[in-house]
Formats: C-alpha cells, structure tokens, sequence
C-alpha cells in the first residue's frame, strides 16, 4: 500500500483515483510515498527518505524546490492544460477589464447609490468617464503559446481581434492547433511594437523574470494594455508603476495582487483567481493523481517537470527504474550490473532532459536486494526503484 498526504484541499474526483485499496491519503499521512499539492509551500520541508514523488495540481511549480526534489530521485508532477480553459476565460474578461473601465464603473454606481443620489440623473452625467474601446480590430500580443496561450490566441481572433503569438518553446503539437490566422513571429520586439494589447502566459523561471521590464514597456505603443495572468514575476513590478504613472500603460490587469501595484492608477488587481473554478480544480486533481499513481504503481513517468516523460508497457517481468544524472556511460553501467547478476533485458527504455535521466528496464527473474544494492552504488544513480508483482 502506498502512502500519499495531502498538502492542500484535493477534490474528492481527485482522491477517488486512488482507491483505498492501495492508498492510504490524507493530510496526516506521515513518511508518504507521495505527495498531492496545490499552493503550499514545500522549499522548507525536509524530503523524507521514501518520498518517491509529488504532484502538483496545477501548471506552476514554483513552490516546490525542483533541482532538490531531482537529486533525491522524487519525481514532480504538474497538470499542464487542467485549468487551460478557466484562465482562457478570465484572459478574455481581462481584455474586456482593460479596454472598458468595468471595474471603476461599477463602484462608482454603488458609490453613487450609498450616497442617495439619484442614479437616473447622475449615471447619465458621469458615465463617459468609464468608457473606453472595442477589442475588435486591435492588435493582441500573446506572449508564451502553450496550453492558454493557444486558447486565447484562437478566442481573441474569433472575438475580431489581429492576434501576434511569440513563443521560441513552441511545439510542433501545440503549432497544430493554433489557428492559421494568428501570426507567430521569431522576434519579440516586433510584438511589442505592434500590440494594442499584451497578454502573458508563461510559466516563471529566471530567464522569464521580468518578461515585461523598463526596456520591454520603452518600445510598446502609447496606452497599452497589459494583462498578466500567468505569474507575479513575469512583471517588473517598479517599471510598470512608473509606466502606469507615466500614462505609457492604459490598464494593467493583474492576478497577483501587491501593495506597490495597487499604488499605481488603471490597475485591476484579482485575487489570484486563474484556476479558481469548480472545474479547472476537478481537473488538475485528478490530472495530478493520475499521474501520481501511473509512477508509483508502474514508474511511467508522465507530466513531470524535473524528470523526461518516459512510459513503458508493463509485461510479467520485473520492472527496475532508475533515476540518475544524465552522464556517458550510465546505461552500460546499469545493464552490466543486471547482466553480472544474470538478469536477461527484456525491455528498457531512457530519456534525459537536462542534467537528469530515467531509465526502465524489464528483467525476467527475481531482483534481491543485493542486486538493487549494486545498482544505487552505480556512481551518479540518485534513486532505484523496483517494480516486482
């Protein structure tokens, strides 16, 4: 029986993917096998020595210390595409927040009503202040074309708007369903150059930070638009204040909410509200645990954010899954090891991505723990697992 503990709220629909028969979950579990998270933070916490994997319900893994994880030999998991759709849909609303002042409007009324004025009046006189323009026929910039970022591609063209996509990442699967109409550039500047309206949908890692920074906003058009649903620091939160201040931006429409933005005019600061649908949560639930039991009960590894995906039909035979780092020479190293202790390779596969590497292989026989032993002395193994029903 496995042991996961749960870090946050997990949807029961999630939950139910591992049944009691062969899980024990819980937030009380302790020493777990695995690990079911949304938002808590985990840099602090001490990686427990059975720990085999974590999986995150949802996109963003900057709450868990990934490289840490990797050479412990735990697997992270994320959803990739389980909230596509709620952020796609609140990236819509967002452009409508940043063209039209919805927001502003609507406290000025109920300001205006706890006041006693007469509304018929006073609606009349004062709501040209609130106005602002048409989305259709302005430019969208959609900085980042993964799961979202094709989403509202293909929604903000279908809604008349002239849609840039600029992403150097983009995949071959993901190029298949964007629409044909939006126009993909190799070069970022001209996005920025041409957009009415800037969009990220990104995920958050050095070399994103500050996506949007002082030079970035420099070469932009005079009032636009910037919406950042994706992550905090994808925004240089002191460039856009002062850009804000300076008129250069019209709105900023924001999901992660700071007292210096809030400083600024023409922001529309949401609680973090991307994923928040009963929906996009059911999904990355069961997205997460799905993958977290696909690892632990036959080691394919699928969604992972610190490890190469590499799945591999289970047979009869026994099942030895290694995670090591990505240097010349481990394969050999690893069936030598098997081959002296008189396995035959029935199967095996491997994938590297980055410093780190997963390898399966499918013995025939029974592997002790002697054997398992040779194996994690191989120099630059982190983890050996064994699969043996």
């Amino acid at each position: 029986m496995y042991s996961i503990k749960t870090m946050n709220h997990i949807a029961q629909a999630g939950l139910d993917v591992l049944p009691a028969g062969g899980f024990r979950v819980g937030a009380e579990v302790s020493d777990p096998d695995g690990i079911l998270v949304r938002s808590a933070s985990l840099h602090e916490m001490e990686l427990n020595s059975n720990l085999r994997a974590i999986a995150r319900a949802g996109a963003g893994t900057n709450n868990i210390p990934l490289d840490k994880c990797a050479q412990a030999g735990v697997v992270v998991f994320n959803t990739p595409g389980a909230n596509a759709n709620a952020v796609k849909e609140l990236a819509l609303a967002a452009l409508l927040m940043a063209s039209r002042n919805l927001v502003g409007g609507a406290a000025w009324v109920r300001e205006q009503a706890a006041a006693g004025v007469d509304l018929s009046t006073a609606v009349e006189k004062g709501k040209s202040v609130f106005a602002g323009p048409e989305i259709m026929g302005k430019t969208l910039g959609v900085v980042g074309l993964g799961a979202i970022g094709v989403l509202v591609a293909n929604a903000a063209y279908k809604l008349g708007m002239e849609v840039y996509g600029y992403d150097p990442y983009l995949s071959v699967e993901t190029a298949l369903r964007l629409d044909r109409h939006v126009h993909c550039v190799k070069d970022e500047n001209e996005l920025w150059e041409k957009a009415d309206y800037i969009t990220l949908h990104l995920p958050y890692s050095e070399s994103t930070k500050d996506t949007i920074n002082a030079g970035v906003l420099a070469r932009t058009k005079p009032g636009v638009r910037v919406i950042n649903l994706a992550r905090g620091g994808l925004v240089n939160e002191a460039a856009m204040v002062e850009a804000l201040n300076a008129g250069k931006v019209a709105r900023y429409v924001t999901d992660f909410p700071s007292a210096g933005i809030l400083a600024a005019p023409n922001v529309v600061a949401l609680p973090h509200l991307g994923a928040s649908t009963p929906e996009s949560e059911l999904n990355c639930a069961v997205m997460a645990a799905q993958s977290l039991k696909e690892y632990l009960e036959n080691g394919n590894i699928v969604h992972s954010v610190n490890y190469p995906d590499v799945f591999m039909d289970r047979g009869d035979c026994a099942r030895v899954c290694a995670l090591h780092r990505n240097i010349p020479n481990m394969l050999l190293k690893l069936t030598t090891v098997l081959s002296e202790g008189g396995f035959n390779i029935e199967h095996m596969t491997n994938k590297a991505r980055g410093e780190y590497a997963y390898t399966l292989i499918d013995v025939s026989g029974t592997v002790s723990e002697e054997n398992l032993a040779a194996l994690k002395a191989v120099e630059g193994v982190f983890r050996i697992r064994l699969i043996q029903e």
